[in-house]
């Protein structure tokens, strides 16, 4: 009986998410958002299951998608660190670690550590002399980085409903601007006889570095039936923050997700293996809604084969691919995402839980 109604609840939530992840596609809201390296993927596991991780149990890397996720950590101590090969040379590396002190009487704390390295580049102001044919100047060059530090708590309130949350600092270095003074005006003479022919604007030395509070909260539910867990997020929470006259919101993103073995299904599985389907719904602020759908197959607790698939996503397939090896509280997860021009992804953890 709890097969069959395993069966059917699972396959009509399927098509609630189905329904909410593709009714919005041609809803474009493009470049509203800041912050975007919040938004970025580095958790291998999670990379190549398409990012469906929300309704998962994932100790320290929770942190990264739903703090919930932490709660039911059996072990006392789980430190993940990833390593993001980005897109335009562009790399992206994620720290986190999950202490369980009590075994989850007093709850599960978390740090947190994302780091982005955007590389060097070439700074250029408008050349103001008529004979630079190229029309600006160089200014030398300058390093782009941003980071984000985090501090986390989840707790299971029974043994099927836990919540979590987390507080970040984020910060962006994205250099300095000369900013035209648009209240001020220099007048502009002609040599031959002194007079006004036009007027030039003045410059100030505006800062690009900002540092928001961010916030994420999320919780996770046991059905009860068979393994099926269902979760909800919310992430990257904050106010406004402005850029020298324009402002911008973070890049908010609501998430309800549902997993489940689907092992569980048959009487009887040989060897010790499961087969777990994740699948995640999620509304952004900044681009059409998205359906995640990722498989997790392991054996022997000791290899995971990976795959996930995302729709509505900009250059790459929507297909992702992983592994993953386990060994006495080690664990090393690998992912490859194809990204159209930008040719690859590649990203890998490393996690040793005590």
């Amino acid at each position: 009986m709890k097969k069959i109604t395993a069966i059917r609840l699972f396959g009509s939530i399927l098509v609630l998410l189905a329904s909410v992840g593709g009714n919005a596609q041609d809803n474009q809201k493009l470049a509203q958002t800041s912050f975007k390296f919040l938004s970025v993927v580095s958790d291998a596991q999670g990379a190549a299951m398409a990012g469906a991780m929300t309704s998962l149990p994932l100790g320290s890397s929770a942190l990264f998608f739903n703090p919930a996720g932490m709660a039911n950590m059996e072990r006392r101590a789980d430190l993940s660190l990833s390593n993001n090969e980005w897109i335009a040379d562009i790399r992206h590396y994620t720290v986190g670690l999950a202490l369980n002190p009590a075994n989850g009487k007093y709850g599960v704390v978390g740090l947190s550590l994302q780091y982005a390295d955007f590389g060097s580049f070439i700074g250029t102001v408008v050349s103001k002399d008529p004979a630079n044919l190229k029309g600006y100047e160089e200014t030398g060059l300058f390093d782009l980085n941003a980071y984000a530090v985090g501090l986390g708590y989840a707790r299971a309130l029974t043994d099927r409903f836990s919540v979590g949350g987390q507080i970040r600092m984020a910060h962006q270095d994205l250099g300095e601007s000369r900013i035209p003074n648009e209240s001020k005006h220099i007048p502009i003479y002609d040599d031959s006889n002194h007079a006004i022919i036009g007027y030039e604007d003045s410059t100030a030395t505006g800062t690009n570095r900002l540092t928001p509070l961010v916030f994420d909260f999320g919780t996770q539910f046991k059905t009860g039936v068979k393994s099926l867990v269902f979760g909800m997020s919310v992430r990257n929470f904050s106010k406004e923050i402005q850029y020298v006259y324009e402002q911008f919101q973070l890049p908010l993103v609501f998430t309800l997700g549902i997993s489940m073995n689907l092992m569980d299904l048959f009487h009887e599985v040989p060897y010790n293996q499961s087969l777990v389907m994740s699948i995640d719904a999620s509304h952004y602020r900044d681009h059409p809604e998205q359906l995640k759908v990722g498989l997790d197959y392991r054996i022997m607790n000791m290899i995971a084969l990976r795959g996930g698939y995302v729709t509505a996503s900009d250059e790459n397939s929507g297909f992702s691919f992983g592994l993953g090896v386990y060994k006495s509280g080690f664990a090393f997860d690998y992912a490859y995402t194809p990204y159209g021009v930008f040719d690859n992804v590649q990203r890998m953890t490393a996690r040793i839980s005590l």
